[in-house]
């Protein structure tokens, strides 16, 4: 088997070792039944040593058992006994637990082979309160209802476990809610068939699948577009000298990429762990993420226009940079690649991100390994079929034009970052950011002028760590942030009251909950875009639909009132609006209609998608 082969068996394999489900298995307490004959449904449920059933006896949405059968009439269910019981709002079930439903046999069900199925919800929780994703399981119980010798007597079904207790001794001594789990646990193999796939399975791949193929939308996203010709550029290169390094680049690429996902994961695992709510794109809303991003993009920029080029001291840069194949220049390409993406990959991620957030760490850990191997993947094609190479020219002198366009490219980005920093703070902070980049410019200068073959060694090293010296001290003398340096003048919602919009035109005004509640009250139906500044599917989708002439007169013609949320810094309330709808950032859009769901919008809109929305609005 080819190398190749193997790791991704491997990964698949230690995949599956992952979604190991809790089990279930389902019994009837009788398979031989006549009309009028009572009996039992169960599920029994083994739960992992690190985790418990929490319950509420009061309100029990997601720990029941259901069936239905048109022969049966289904009791009520009645929780049994608790392990432990915490309070009076929480009890708690471990190792194992067993929901029994009671039924009775219809007076006037045929006879007949017969069969029911049978519904287990359960929502498992660690000892840190943390708790996974709601399941169900499945199971198919098979009975047959005999003919009567003579006909029984109707009589009123029992209303729970207790009243068909007092009526059927019997039965009580086998099922009562003591001794449920125990008895139940003995006797569910031999009767129960195999429980198919948990729901929650199918849900979990999905939703892996769903990462894979975002990570794989990212390489053309207007984040990351702009960065792939220069790594491509730098597999042609390899590629022409010694065409057996290109998959070794590739899969060194792909590495950068992934420890960087599982970096990302774990500082999501951490936020998880301490019980606190993260937000996906809270990192943009950072100034110090802001400044360091675009300081990156910035010396990538210089050293694609020619102002320096990256070599080691005493060391021949175009002789050992060949002779080391440039694996360090693919596993930084990786990295860089992941830092440009990130801030588009909420958006193409953001409903399958809150159902990952809710998985265990090692769940969480493999969704965003899926979305970096997604990622990752166009390159790797390349590596195992290097023949795809043939359709990329040749190099030649097109390339240095081609990578000095790439500069300006990346020198734009510079520009767009810039613009968010100021939404952060204010005009003084952007005076010490663009001069501190001035600085970072000189210091890759000196680096670029003096790192050189022709140079001493000693030279070398002195003009190696002289530019860092230098842009750590500007560092710390630039970018710390002051309060002057915030901008306080903000437009905050009061109460219920509607304010013009300053991040929207004419007709938008600013969201808060007090307002909505109000405009939903008075039978108005709303449409709330939240959005940032560094978001660009959020810029894009207000240029292109929601501000268009024409959507804003669907809007008003529907009287739909439109209200705009700024998720540019940090917004608690925001935050939790947009994670009540199952979503974790921007951009989020969402029409509400009083007295129907809402609807909520992907990431990216459409003008169809809004006319067919509007549709639903009463006239």
């Amino acid at each position: 088997m080819r190398p190749q082969n193997r790791a991704l068996v491997l990964f698949f394999l230690l995949m599956s070792l992952s979604l190991i489900a809790q089990t279930v298995t389902f019994s009837i307490s009788e398979k031989n039944l006549k009309p009028g004959d009572r009996g039992f449904i169960r599920a029994t449920l083994e739960i992992p040593a690190d985790r418990k059933q929490s319950v509420d006896p009061n309100d029990n949405p997601y720990f029941v058992l259901e069936a239905e059968h048109p022969d049966l009439e289904i009791a009520t269910l009645t929780l049994p006994k608790p392990t432990k019981v915490v309070s009076e709002t929480e009890w708690q079930y471990y190792p194992r637990v067993t929901l029994s439903l009671p039924f009775r046999v219809r007076a006037n069900a045929r006879p007949g082979e017969k069969s029911v199925r049978a519904l287990m919800s359960y929502n498992l929780c660690y000892e840190s309160g943390m708790c996974d994703p709601p399941e169900d399981a499945e199971g198919t119980l098979r009975f047959v209802i005999l003919a009567p010798a003579t006909a029984p007597q109707p009589e009123e079904l029992p209303t729970s476990v207790t009243q068909l207790a007092e009526d059927e001794p019997a039965i009580t001594d086998e099922l009562s809610p003591v001794t449920a789990p125990e008895t139940a646990a003995a006797d569910a193999p031999a009767e129960a068939t195999p429980p198919p796939r948990s729901a929650a399975w199918q849900e979990i791949i999905k939703y892996m699948l769903f990462a894979l193929l975002g990570g794989l939308i990212l390489n053309i996203t207007p984040c990351v577009l702009p960065i792939l010709p220069i790594r491509i550029m730098a597999i042609v290169n390899q590629a022409q000298k010694d065409r057996s390094k290109v998959f070794r680049h590739v899969m060194v690429y792909t590495i950068g990429v992934l420890i960087s996902f599982s970096v990302l994961a774990g500082i999501f695992i951490g936020i998880q762990a301490a019980g606190q709510s993260a937000g996906w794109g809270t990192q943009n809303q950072n100034p110090y993420f802001q400044v360091a991003l675009l300081s990156i993009v910035f010396v990538f920029a210089l050293s694609l226009l020619g102002i320096f080029e990256i070599s080691a001291p005493g060391m021949n840069a175009a002789s050992k940079a060949t002779a080391k194949g440039g694996y360090s220049g693919s596993f930084f390409g990786g990295i860089f690649a992941f830092l440009m993406a990130i801030s588009c990959t909420g958006p193409f991620l953001g409903v399958a991100l809150p159902f990952a957030l809710r998985m265990p760490p090692t769940l969480i850990m493999l969704f965003f390994l899926m979305i970096g191997l997604g990622f990752a993947s166009p390159f790797i094609l390349i590596g195992m079929f290097p023949k795809a190479l043939r359709i990329v020219p040749k190099p030649g002198d097109w390339m240095v034009l081609f990578k000095e366009l790439m500069g300006f490219v990346l020198l734009y980005l510079v520009y767009t970052m810039l613009k968010t920093t100021l939404a952060l703070t204010s005009g003084l902070y952007l005076a010490n950011v663009i001069f501190y980049l001035l600085i970072v410019g000189f210091a890759v200068w000196l680096y670029g002028k003096f790192v050189r073959f022709e140079y001493s060694r000693a030279t070398q090293w002195i003009f190696s760590i002289l530019p860092l010296v230098i842009i750590i001290a500007a560092s710390w003398y630039y970018l710390p942030l002051k309060d002057k340096h915030i901008d306080q003048q903000t437009v905050i919602p009061v109460g219920s009251e509607m304010l013009q919009s300053p991040h929207a035109p004419e007709g938008w005004y600013v969201f808060s909950p007090q307002l909505h509640t109000r405009l939903i009250s008075e039978g108005k139906s709303v449409f709330l875009d939240v959005g940032a500044e560094w978001c660009k599917n959020c810029k894009t989708n207000e240029k292109t639909v929601l501000f268009t002439k024409d959507i804003m007169q669907d809007f008003a013609a529907k009287g739909v009132v439109l209200l705009k949320g700024d998720f540019t810094k940090n917004d608690p309330v925001l935050l939790d609006w947009i994670k009540s709808h199952e979503r974790l950032g921007v951009p989020f859009n969402a029409l509400y209609i009083p007295g129907e769901e809402p609807v909520v919008f992907p990431e990216l809109l459409s003008k169809n998608m809004i006319r067919d929305a509007l549709a639903k609005v009463p006239n």
